[in-house]
């Protein structure tokens, strides 16, 4: 697929190359020779062909990245705003496709059609109003009801409405890692600064703050309940990190001297979505690349990745969200530390 593409390109530099070298030629002899306003038809013949050619390569090199990378994009949505934002981000592909489908066969055929040929005489039309109007209001009117839709999910998500108060985590970025913080039983994260790491107070929690003794703090693996409301409170220690959680379709910088929130409410478990058909098959074609190369079989995981470039191993900052049953999670918080115990 590689030698492909770059085969394509070579060819494509090697046609803008020549279309450069036209243009000069074209050039001088208009400034020579060429005084009569005539065109060059033989020119104009060409030119017209090549675009409709253009033509044919651009809508197979549009139907081969539908076929081919289609299939390999993010599953069903794992949280209930995330069913919105697909719908946004669908609605929005919808129209950007069909627009395209529309406007590029009819820019390149019309090039083809009407191309300059012996015997064929140009018209010329200056102005028009009722076109003018159409190619104006109709885009203008699609785009205010997007916006407008748009901007009405961005407020519903980022000022969510819970029947029950949200579990309230911590998320602490650095270069190269991460740790959750989750709220003990009073469901208040004590105060943290950066001045107050160390030993293992890794995340700086301030040890005078009672709000601060019954939180429970975790590395390279988080539990959370299904169907419950999660608030996540973001924030870093050197650089600007973004927490990113492409199932649950969430993203949220962390930014040092700042406190970011995102609250959402996971709907699929760890073991739904492992089931899931398009999961399933996803992860078999990933395990026949692993196998090939002499590699451990993949599972598929929640995972939480930064979505900054933050330095040379911003690569490795992931952490594992498990989401399961209220009781489960239950369970799973008895066995940890809290903090006051870790100390």
């Amino acid at each position: 697929m590689m030698t492909l593409i770059g085969i394509v390109t070579i060819l494509l530099v090697l046609l803008v190359a020549w279309q450069l070298i036209r243009i000069a030629e074209l050039s001088a002899e208009i400034k020579k020779e060429n005084l009569t306003g005539l065109p060059n038809v033989k020119e104009n013949d060409v030119q017209g062909k090549l675009l409709f050619g253009f033509l044919i390569f651009l809508m197979a090199g549009f139907l081969y990245t539908v076929v081919a990378w289609g299939p390999k994009v993010l599953p069903t949505p794992a949280s209930v705003h995330g069913e919105k934002t697909e719908f946004l981000f669908y609605l929005s592909l919808g129209i950007i496709t069909a627009a395209f489908l529309i406007t590029q066969p009819i820019l390149f055929y019309f090039s083809y059609k009407y191309r300059g040929i012996k015997g064929r005489k140009a018209s010329y039309m200056e102005h028009n109003n009722k076109l003018e109007l159409i190619w104006t209001l109709v885009p203008g009117a699609v785009l205010v009801l997007l916006i407008s839709y748009g901007l009405a999910t961005w407020v519903r998500i980022m000022n969510p409405k819970f029947d029950e108060d949200p579990i309230v985590i911590e998320l602490y970025a650095k270069q190269f890692g991460w740790t959750a913080r989750i709220a003990g039983e009073d469901n208040k994260l004590g105060y943290a600064n950066v001045r107050y790491i160390e030993d293992v107070n890794i995340l700086g929690i301030d040890k005078n703050d009672p709000n601060g003794l019954d939180d429970i703090v975790v590395q390279n693996l988080i539990k959370i309940p299904v169907n419950k409301p999660i608030k996540l409170k973001m924030r870093s220690q050197d650089v600007i990190h973004s927490a990113y959680l492409p199932h649950f379709r969430l993203q949220m910088n962390c930014v040092p001297g700042a406190i970011t929130e995102f609250s959402f409410i996971p709907n699929k478990t760890t073991a739904e979505m492992r089931n899931d058909p398009m999961v399933v098959r996803q992860v078999s074609e990933i395990n026949n690349i692993r196998t090939a190369k002499g590699e451990d079989p993949y599972e598929f995981n929640y995972i939480l990745l930064c979505n900054k470039i933050c330095g040379s191993a911003h690569y490795n900052m992931q952490m594992v969200f498990e989401v399961v049953s209220e009781e489960e999670y239950k369970d799973w918080l008895k066995e940890q530390k809290t903090f006051a115990q870790s100390i």
